[in-house]
């Protein structure tokens, strides 16, 4: 066994790939060398898809997308079976797409509570049952599940985005038990990672800098993550070098989860 990351020809569909975590996530694998069909809420003549099929065929691979509201049971399933169609099967699949639901236990009312479990819980599961005829054909399949740390750990007003999070490591430890041994399902929960929408968050503050520094002097390792570092562990998970890999979920959160109390 070699310690190249090598994907060469293999099938993954991956979720919310327009921007940030999942659009680093899918231009990780193509240039491992798998072949993406990606969706995310964005239409199809939107600057976030035309940057991932771009991404991807400029690594030499093909890229397949369409707009899906993920929250809808049907198009869940659907983007599914219709990326498998595309691709002429699947091998991996990473579902990722998710929002954040932070209203608070207090505020949170009956439409936010379905809508964030429909998207940040029940999407996960759908798309991966959608996939799973393909995946039973598939040599070594893998299907990774997109968490956060607040599965593990939470703030106030985080809620029900917190909750629906949470369920996630129990989803994959069902995959890797009930799938396997053919079928290896993995966890990735990070933490605070530079996206756009972590971009905007920063905004809201009078000194936008000052608050990012803030933030990275809580991560041991002095900084926030990159979607690139994101795409790089689910690239490494789906490669052979991941094989004793199954139903955990792995925390990529630069330490943050190892400080017991900010100073």
């Amino acid at each position: 066994m070699t310690l190249n990351i090598d994907l060469t020809n293999r099938r993954a569909i991956v979720t919310g790939v327009s921007s940030g975590i999942g659009a680093g996530i899918a231009l990780a694998l193509a240039q491992a060398g798998c072949d993406v069909a990606g969706c995310a809420a964005e239409p199809a003549d939107s600057d976030g898809a035309a940057r991932f099929v771009a991404s991807a065929e400029r690594e030499g691979r093909r890229a397949f997308y369409q707009a899906a509201d993920l929250a809808d049971g049907a198009a869940a399933r659907a983007f599914a079976a219709w990326g498998a169609e595309r691709l002429g099967g699947v091998d991996i699949v990473v579902s990722n797409a998710g929002r954040n639901y932070n209203v608070g236990a207090a505020g949170c009312d009956d439409d936010d509570w379905r809508a964030n479990l429909d998207l940040n819980l029940a999407a996960h599961w759908r798309v991966a049952q959608a996939a799973k005829p393909w995946l039973d054909q598939a040599a070594q399949p893998v299907v990774i599940v997109i968490a956060s740390n607040h599965a593990f750990f939470t703030i106030p007003n985080s809620f029900p985005y917190n909750v629906a999070k949470a369920g996630l490591p129990a989803l994959v430890q069902s995959l890797a038990l009930e799938w396997g041994p053919h079928v290896r399902a993995v966890g990735v929960a990070p933490g605070f990672i530079d996206t756009p929408m972590n971009v905007e968050w920063f905004g809201r503050f009078a000194d936008p800098q000052a608050k990012r520094a803030q933030v990275e002097r809580l991560h041991p390792v002095g900084r926030i993550g990159t979607p690139a570092e994101v795409g790089a562990l689910c690239a490494f998970l789906c490669s052979p070098l991941a094989g004793f890999i199954s139903g955990t979920t792995i925390l990529i959160d630069g330490g943050r989860s190892a400080v017991m109390q900010d100073s």
